[in-house]
């Protein structure tokens, strides 16, 4: 690896000028990558409701739907807005009451149960159908359109709505995380280093890196926001150790080659390389355990985090070097310094307080559990959003003045006879929760002829295959309540038509919550075995990765358990995805500490001096690496107004400094205790002689 680093050396502007160039293409291909505002689309596509949803949009040419609210405005007005929403591109229909008759007939004629439920004391509802998907451009689009053309006192409710509003509000902030995460590690930097200029160059290489990563996305055909989001600060803060760990071999070989600055950096390469290799195998890892998730979000996160630490380290290789040599001016006319105590000054009382630290373990350990194990989590996607935006508005609108929360729309085989089809709607009606069912029989009711119904109608309702039913409830999305009454209509449906389906936001939640619980226990299951393997091989020992893994699972107990006993909800991604990102990201401070340990136990010293020996040497090298990864996702999570993002960064914020305090005062403690089990199961830790 010498030979690699001399050639980096030598080569350092052609580097500089590649990694430039290369920022075209790689920004060309951010910009032109589609983006995912609707993470239920990352459900199996062979479930019964992602099914259902594909039928709607192959055999009714419907894809969405979304509820509109129409306050104080006379029949014709609201005839005329609903004539130029239906030339909206990508609406595919408009239900109102002058979709069935003229607005001249009396609607005393219109059946009652279908005239309260399209009108409310303050105005009437009508249904708006997209002949695109919730999430796709199309429908997002024609969402805008319809605001456009609506007043104030209309609003436009549904999940595409949220979907809408979650993508511009996304696409403000988005740029702003990068800018509060770069600007807080650089701080953090500028006073942990002994150069202020140092992290400029930093931020640069690992910024190149990111948008290297996000670029070739690209290729992917889209990511979620949520992905988009986090990418570039999760990339910043578990690579930055990375670019730290080069510049302090860099400074330990100048003293080596008597200030030779290209035969230090290229020894410090090859060092780098070596030492990184191995301490972003971890970090790896984690990520490739959300890989294993069935809800292939966790793929989504997975796949470009990995891809984003492995640039990472060819950036910190290459660009971060070349970038060095090339600054080096800069950097030392910036030399001071670092504002950080040295906290190697305690590292004697930690070993000889050890029992303190077991304690407080032990004492901690099962309330983190419990904690950890009760937290709630949320699977309403509108509790990630402020509630000011105009489809939250709209659906509570639509809550209270209709008294609606959810909609389920069945799909029942058009060979169903409309007697039994009527019969399963009352059996319907009388579920708890619901509001209505209707079906097209009960929507233009007796008084008014099937051929009297424009042909668009009844083909928006009903075709050759299937008839679309539309079901009303009370509940709200992902309630027990709701979860519970989707149950029981199922039962009803599949005894009047075994292949019916239940589709809509509801149904494709409740299977989101039966999935993502049984991928929770996978992941962990996986990051666990993987990060065990891995630090078997690395240290040859059967006990350390349990006392490695132990500690930072503990941590992670803490970090969620936190939630339950603030009172505190949390996304369901958060349950997911944080303890496999908090345990590849920072059990990499274990694997420090432990290093050394082992290097001293192997050179003979005793189990005292080799515990604080390597307590001493690690734990600065731990604080800097923690407080910068706590630098570079706090900032986020305080400012962001999605809760999922938010909730995620605040999370890894906390995770990073539980861990910190973990390694630093509980992992010696361990070793201090449980050194002649790894002395006995481990190979390279000989006794003290």
């Amino acid at each position: 690896m010498v030979a690699f680093g001399k050639k980096v050396v030598k080569f350092r502007i052609p580097i500089l000028i590649i990694s430039i160039l290369l920022l075209i293409p790689a920004g060309l291909g951010y910009v032109n990558t589609r983006v995912n505002y609707d993470v239920l689309t990352y459900l199996p596509e062979d479930i019964e409701t992602m099914q259902g949803q594909d039928i709607l949009v192959k055999d009714f040419g419907t894809g969405a739907f979304s509820m509109f609210i129409v306050d104080g405005m006379e029949d014709k007005e609201v005839s005329a807005l609903k004539a130029k929403i239906e030339n909206v591109e990508h609406v595919q229909k408009v239900l109102w009451y002058d979709s069935l008759a003229d607005i001249s007939m009396p609607k005393s004629m219109i059946p009652k149960d279908v005239y309260e439920v399209f009108n409310s004391d303050t105005g009437t509802m009508m249904a708006i159908f997209f002949d695109e998907g919730t999430s796709s451009d199309g429908t997002m689009e024609a969402i805008g359109e319809i605001r456009k053309l609506a007043g104030k006192q209309c609003f436009l409710s549904g999940m595409s709505a949220i979907v809408t509003d979650t993508k511009n509000l996304a696409e403000k902030e988005t740029p702003l995380y990068v800018l509060i995460a770069v600007v807080l590690a650089v701080i953090v930097l500028g006073l942990t280093m002994d150069s202020y200029f140092i992290p400029l160059l930093f931020m640069l290489s690992i910024g190149m890196a990111i948008v290297y990563n996000l670029g070739s996305n690209y290729f992917f055909g889209e990511i979620s926001y949520i992905t988009k989001a986090l990418a570039a600060v999760l990339q910043l803060g578990v690579t930055l150790d990375y670019s730290i760990f080069l510049m302090h071999s860099y400074e330990e070989q100048q003293v080596r080659y008597n200030g030779d600055k290209e035969r230090a950096m290229a020894h410090a390469i090859s060092q780098t390389f070596s030492s990184v290799i191995g301490s972003s195998v971890t970090t790896v890892a984690g990520f490739i355990a959300l890989c294993f998730m069935t809800f292939t979000l966790g793929m989504d996160i997975g796949v470009v985090m990995v891809k984003g630490v492995i640039l990472g380290v060819i950036a910190c290789v290459t660009i971060l070097p070349s970038m060095i040599l090339c600054c080096d001016k800069w950097i030392m006319k910036t030399m001071h310094k670092p504002f950080l105590p040295d906290i190697g000054k305690i590292s004697d009382k930690v070993t000889k307080r050890y029992m303190i630290y077991v304690i407080l373990f032990l004492v901690l350990l099962f309330p983190a559990i419990y904690g950890n194990n009760h937290t709630a989590v949320y699977y309403n996607l509108d509790e990630t959003l402020p509630k000011d935006l105009p489809s939250i508005i709209a659906n509570e609108k639509l809550k209270k003045d209709y008294d609606m929360n959810t909609t389920h729309m069945i799909l029942v085989d058009s060979s169903v006879e409309s007697a039994d089809v009527a019969k399963m709607i009352d059996k319907m009606d009388d579920v708890d929760g619901v509001k209505w069912a209707l079906g097209l029989d009960a929507l233009i009711g007796p008084a008014i002829p099937q051929d009297m119904i424009p042909n668009s109608v009844t083909d928006m309702l009903k075709n050759d295959k299937y008839q679309l039913l539309l079901v009303n409830s009370e509940y709200k999305v992902a309630s027990y309540e709701l979860n519970a009454q989707i149950k029981d209509l199922n039962k009803i449906l599949h005894k009047y038509d075994k292949g019916g389906m239940l589709i809509g936001e509801g149904p494709l939640t409740a299977d989101l919550i039966d999935i993502t619980d049984t991928d929770f226990k996978t992941v962990s299951m996986v990051s666990i075995g993987i990060i065990f393997v891995i630090i078997l091989i690395l240290f040859k020992s059967i006990s350390l990765p349990v006392i490695l893994v132990g500690v930072i699972e503990f941590a992670i107990f803490v970090n969620m358990g936190i939630p339950y006993y603030t009172g505190t909800k949390l996304p369901f991604v958060a349950s997911i995805v944080i303890g496999t990102i908090q345990l590849g990201s920072t059990v990499d401070y274990a694997i420090l500490m432990t290093t050394r340990y082992k290097r001293e136990r192997n050179h003979g010293a005793e189990k005292y001096d080799s515990i604080t020996t390597a307590h001493r040497a690690s734990a600065q090298s731990i604080m800097v690496s923690a407080l910068s990864f706590f630098a570079a996702t706090i900032g986020v999570g305080l400012y962001s107004n999605i809760d999922m993002i938010s909730s995620l960064c605040i999370l890894m914020a906390r995770g990073a400094i539980i861990s910190m305090i973990v390694v630093i005062f509980v992992l010696p403690s361990m070793f201090m205790v449980f050194d002649k089990v790894i002395v006995k199961t481990s190979k390279g830790f000989l006794p003290a002689k």
